[in-house]
């Protein structure tokens, strides 16, 4: 118990240094769902299945416990176009193009499901989001106490589920779920007059926040060839960031979003599987996130109610995976993901400090079975460039436009044991 006691704090510590991919969602979660492109929520591959959809371990076959651990390298940078104006009332950007320090991630995650009879199953498991994070090694909205600019979001999970089989083909699951995140930012002081409370805007030790939420789902195989599923996680109501309510809109709130999947998978043979999720992400809820920067930061001070924010979108993302078992020893994976732009090119400027624009996810993995109750799993997962640019919102028209950058990889590698 001491072991797996101290194997659940490294874990936890490792799992904070992270950074955005769907949005600020991970592509997959689990190494299994990963190689899938995050598709999979009617099928049962995992315990880590059940950050997916808690369901899926009513159909598990046995007892498991999941180790996964990837090497995450996002690459973001901005570009500045066009001198500043010095029109009195503008806020115009050096011109040039800056890249963001800071490009490895390790991202580790523990999961576990134990069978209570044939029809039903505990589980537990403790994974990271996606988070923000940027470290520009230049004074990018002219702080001189800070010698550079950047946010740090980091996010992590810990869930605990319940799934029973309320017929012999269908199934019900429930998550209860714990958040904790912490936060810091740096560069920002140039807002001070825009802020309701200064003190609290930039600069400040880590802040920590913590909450509760749930996720319920449902799986069922219709026919042996044809599988569905779907889940909802609710809204996550975290405490606030105290040491920076004078930045986040209602006075240093950030919520976790609302999201939902619904998806399908078409078995045509016994070794081959293919899998289709639909999945929205709700970032209007959170006002922190969905505030526009425009009208709001004429209206409202920054840490207000209507503050202004990073002007986020809800977006639909698609996700195709599948699998060939080329003999009992060995399955290939692969998969691919598109998502709406979540940014707006209105949102460009603040959006510098959280260039979460990566639209397309590309994957690969491969699971072999070293015996009747091991496996090892390894996937790989690249994001090509995408780019969002847009005018300076706080420029003369047409006098500054801002280009937000950002590609990805991702190596993994994941054992299991039964």
């Amino acid at each position: 118990m001491k072991r797996l006691s101290l194997t659940f704090v490294i874990f936890s510590i490792l799992s904070l240094q992270i950074f955005a991919t769907g949005g600020y969602l991970k592509h997959g979660y689990g190494i299994k769902y990963s190689a899938l492109a995050g598709s999979g929520v009617s099928l049962s591959l995992s315990s880590m299945g059940a950050a997916t959809n808690p369901a899926a371990l009513a159909f598990m076959q046995s007892n498991e416990i999941e180790f996964n651990f990837a090497l995450f390298s996002p690459n973001r940078d901005y570009t500045v176009t066009g001198n500043p104006s010095g029109f009195p009332g503008t806020f115009g950007l050096t011109p040039g193009k800056i890249e963001s320090d800071s490009k490895y991630f390790p991202i580790p995650s523990l999961a576990g499901t134990w069978k209570i009879n044939d029809n039903s199953a505990i589980g537990a498991m403790i994974y990271a989001n996606g988070g923000m994070n940027t470290d520009y090694p230049a004074k990018t909205f002219y702080d001189q106490s800070s010698p550079g600019t950047g946010v740090n979001l980091e996010q992590i999970f810990f869930g605990v589920t319940y799934a029973v089989k309320i017929a012999d083909n269908h199934s019900i699951g429930f998550t209860g779920l714990y958040a904790f995140q912490r936060f810091t930012a740096k560069g920002l002081a140039s807002f001070a007059p825009y802020s309701s409370d200064p003190a609290n805007l930039s600069g400040n030790r880590m802040s920590t926040s913590s909450g509760f939420g749930f996720r319920v789902g449902y799986q069922g195989h219709i026919t042996p060839q044809l599988y569905v599923g779907a889940s909802y996680q609710s809204k996550m109501f975290m405490s606030n960031f105290d040491q920076y309510k004078g930045l986040f809109a209602e006075q240093g709130d950030f919520d976790i979003p609302a999201n939902w999947t619904a998806g399908f998978a078409y078995l045509p043979t016994s070794e081959l599987t293919f899998s289709f999720d639909v999945q929205q992400i709700l970032y209007s809820g959170i006002k922190s996130i969905s505030n526009p920067i425009l009208p709001n930061i004429q209206t409202a001070q920054l840490g207000n109610n209507n503050g202004a924010g990073f002007g986020w979108e809800d977006i639909l993302v698609f996700k195709f995976g599948t699998m060939y078992k080329s003999s009992d020893n060995l399955t290939w994976m692969a998969g691919y993901s598109y998502g709406q732009e979540p940014v707006p090119d209105s949102e460009v400027l603040f959006n510098i400090l959280a260039p979460g624009v990566v639209q397309h996810h590309i994957t690969l993995g491969l699971t072999t079975k070293l015996n009747e109750t091991n496996e090892f799993t390894v996937a790989a997962t690249y994001a090509p460039a995408t780019s969002v640019t847009g005018p300076n919102p706080l420029e003369a028209p047409n006098q500054q436009t801002i280009k937000l950058n950002m590609s990805q990889w991702q190596l993994e590698v994941g054992y299991a044991f039964h």
